[in-house]
């Protein structure tokens, strides 16, 4: 037994459940710092309602290389070298050059044979296979590392692909080699006797070892003047092959998401408007887009995840996508009223590219990369956080009356609050974001209690803990956000969406953190806030039940209970989630009302916990599922127990019920009382 499996026993020994018909217990365990409390469940009362199928989801934003060296599966970065700008000569990095000063020249022009992508590298070669001036045995060239190292695995097979052109006849070495350059991993030879115009090569590279750190180099032994662009490689094993990192992909998919926001964020804004996501950039063959430099978050990204990968991804993922786009401010500048209406035509465009029948003018350019019938797309959102400038509440009326007039179905999202105050302008919903302290967050629960339950619903499209509380993603973050979230639940008449931000970070860029996914070339993990969205993963379009905790006074303990119907199984379940924010252990005495014992199945009946013994763990490469949810049977169950909450815990009982699931009816009267 390992240490790290011994601490979890122990933990799992302190969180012992205890059962009791009419609190006649079969088994307890009392410790002096134990505080009690009750939870009534009412299952019986006709006022439930149903949560939204959308409560709970994604929001992605291309920060901390979410995308570009993330959850976009291509290897090569900067791959047209377009990255240094396009005043030449220019920076090529992260690509290198393979030989010295005396056996290669490497520089950037402005012949490449892609209108909106000029920039092209020129290798002129100065040596030779015979000679004064003689190649060394591995020839010379260029190498690419990728993003902080390219996973290459052994067996695995990747598409390599690019554009040449050559004075001479082309003979070009292309391999997949550790990171030195040492240790071949994979290699093809590729000639050609006249390549004078720009030509496509594509080969297929099949692993014959294993480096998370490796990187791609394209050589030579001959002397020659050769010309490269725009070179990928990919590996074949992606997501349906649309592209996504597998494992990072069945992260997201695992959490069973509601919706999905995308790009961002700040990234949609940009320092400047010229450095703003276009979607229009972002579109049609991957070669021929010229990416950007994003500024707010300081690294360029070749848009191989745009536009139409974002709506693929949302649709993979079974979620609905919702789409934030510039609405004509960024950070430092902003289009005056007068003159938005290019932007908005603009976006008509875009939802004409999501929404529009193939025969289209843009509907017609998303058949042509494969997908004729339109996006599911339902709802938009004018801008990120930019509710207090000037020209936001004119553009917004633009923008909202243009899309209401050709897609009067969207819900469209405003930027201002409208929890404590109706909102001054038409509105289907209203973004909030929260980024503060744990206390702080915990106490948020109670943020919607008193908000109008008439008008735009909520979306909370970003809510963390940060700062000293959050470390790099500790316990205490995930049961601060736990308990805002059983807030929300409760309050899902007036919530309709929320979601954790930010999703990704790559451990080689902690720009933004603490994040709910780590991940690095080859590897992957969940922080605790990543498995507490577990937790809720089951709760779109649940059957939120009346419950009631007392004492009503405590600030350390919140509850929610749902009926959810399982679809794995097609069996009816009832949850009880309950938060212990707390240093002190809980009994807490559960009564469940208008559900009998009998009705209850104990096999299939399973009690979650997740807690550790210090609240500011966290998990890590080298402990990925040290603070992760703990399931076990709860053996004997029925309709009263009692169920000892360890300290700082979060505790889902799933109770399997014999009958079928509560049907929920229209209410706007009900209220979880905490």
């Amino acid at each position: 037994m390992d240490s790290h499996y011994a601490a979890r026993k122990k933990v799992l020994l302190f969180f012992l459940v205890t059962f009791c018909t009419s609190y006649q217990c079969f088994a307890s365990v009392v410790n002096a710092s134990q505080t009690a409390a009750w939870l009534s469940v009412n299952v019986s009362d006709s006022h439930v309602r149903k949560t939204p199928q959308t409560m709970f989801g994604l929001s992605f934003e291309e920060i901390n290389h979410s995308g570009a060296g993330g959850l976009w599966a291509e290897l090569v970065s900067n791959r047209g070298f377009e990255a240094g700008g396009q005043n030449i000569p220019s920076n090529i990095s992260p690509w290198s050059i393979i030989g010295d000063k005396s056996s290669i020249l490497v520089s950037t022009d402005r012949s490449s044979c892609f209108d909106r992508n000029k920039i092209a590298l020129q290798i002129e070669v100065l040596c030779d296979e015979n000679g004064r001036n003689i190649c060394p045995a591995g020839g010379v060239g260029v190498y690419n590392p990728g993003f902080w190292g390219m996973n290459i695995e052994q067996g695995k097979t990747y598409k390599v692909t690019f554009y040449v052109r050559s004075l001479q006849p082309m003979e070009m070495s292309v391999s997949f080699v550790d990171s030195n350059g040492l240790h071949t991993l994979a290699t093809a030879d590729v000639k050609d006797g006249n390549v004078r115009e720009w030509t496509k090569k594509e080969i297929t590279l099949e692993a014959k070892g294993t480096d998370a750190n490796s990187r791609l180099q394209l050589t030579t032994t001959k002397k020659c003047t050769v010309w490269l662009d725009q070179v990928s490689a990919m590996p074949l094993s992606t997501h349906k092959g649309h592209g996504f990192r597998n494992d990072l992909f069945n992260m997201l998919a695992d959490l069973k998401p509601g919706f999905i926001r995308f790009p961002g964020g700040s990234f949609v804004e940009g320092e400047w408007l010229v450095n703003a996501f276009r979607w229009r950039e972002s579109i049609g063959p991957w070669e021929e887009r010229p990416g950007h430099f994003g500024d707010i978050w300081q690294y360029w990204t070749d848009d191989g995840l745009g536009y139409f990968e974002y709506l693929q991804l949302a649709e993979d993922l079974g979620a609905l996508p919702v789409w934030v786009f510039n609405n004509g401010v960024s950070r430092s500048e902003q289009v005056d009223t007068s003159i938005i209406l290019p932007f908005v035509r603009d976006i008509l465009d875009a939802l004409e590219f999501a929404k529009g029948a193939p025969t289209s003018k843009w509907g017609s350019v998303r058949a042509s990369m494969g997908h004729s019938e339109p996006f599911d797309l339902r709802y938009v959102a004018i801008g990120n956080q930019d509710c207090g400038n000037k020209n936001y509440h004119g553009n917004y009326m633009k923008f909202y009356d243009a899309i209401k007039g050709s897609y009067p179905d969207i819900k469209i999202i405003s930027n201002c609050d409208g929890s404590v105050q109706r909102l001054d302008h038409p509105a289907d919903l209203y973004d909030f974001h929260v980024y503060t302290n744990a206390n702080s967050m915990f106490s948020m629960a109670h943020n919607f209690d008193h908000t109008s339950r008439s008008g735009p619903k909520a979306f909370v499209s970003e809510y963390a803990v940060t700062g000293n509380d959050a470390g790099r993603g500790s316990l205490l973050k995930a049961l601060a956000e736990a308990g805002f979230l059983l807030g929300l639940e409760t309050n899902s008449d007036v919530v309709e969406m929320a979601s954790n931000a930010p999703l990704f970070v790559n451990a080689n860029d902690m720009r933004f953190t603490p994040d709910a996914i780590v991940f690095d070339s080859s590897k992957v993990y969940g922080t605790p806030s990543y498995w507490m969205q577990h937790f809720f993963k089951d709760s779109n379009g649940a059957t939120l039940l009346n419950s009631k905790l007392q004492p009503s006074s405590s600030t350390s303990l919140l509850a929610s209970v749902i009926s959810w119907n399982n679809p794995e199984d097609n069996r009816s379940y009832l949850r009880i989630k309950v938060v212990n924010f707390g240093s002190n252990g809980v009994i807490l005495n559960v009564s469940i009302n208008g559900m009998d014992q009998s009705s209850i199945e104990a096999a299939g009946s399973t009690i979650t916990s997740l807690t550790s013994q210090n609240v500011m763990d966290e998990n890590s490469f080298n402990q990925p599922k040290k603070v992760a949810p703990i399931t076990n049977p709860l053996g004997k169950v029925s309709n009263k127990m009692n169920v000892i909450l360890a300290p700082h815990s979060l505790t889902c009982i799933d109770l399997l019920r014999k009958s079928n699931i509560i049907e929920a009816v229209a209410s706007e009267d009900l209220h979880t009382s905490i």
